[in-house]
């Protein structure tokens, strides 16, 4: 994986973690750029699995290495909104 490969098509986490001093919400905002880059086939959740084992190593406490660590925890936990609670009379 480096840049512009399947996991960072646009090579965006790559340059993130390039960057001196780059802040958590910089790193937020790539973050977004990222997920609205991957093509409909890639799935986020296996990606960013990919890209903690890629760049953990090197970089435990970068601030991107955070969000993507956050990222996952969104994506792993999804919450059911709704259902027969939601319909049931007050």
């Amino acid at each position: 994986m480096s840049k512009g490969d399947g996991d960072d098509p646009k090579g965006l986490i790559f340059e993130a973690f390039r960057i001196e001093g780059i802040s958590a919400e910089q790193c937020r905002v790539i973050f977004l750029d990222w997920a609205l880059s991957l093509p409909d086939a890639n799935e986020s959740g296996p990606a960013l699995e990919r890209l903690v084992e890629k760049y953990a190593p090197d970089h435990e406490n970068h601030p991107m290495l955070h969000v993507i660590r956050e990222g996952m925890g969104e994506t792993a936990t999804p919450r059911r909104r709704g259902g027969w609670r939601a319909r049931r009379p007050a």
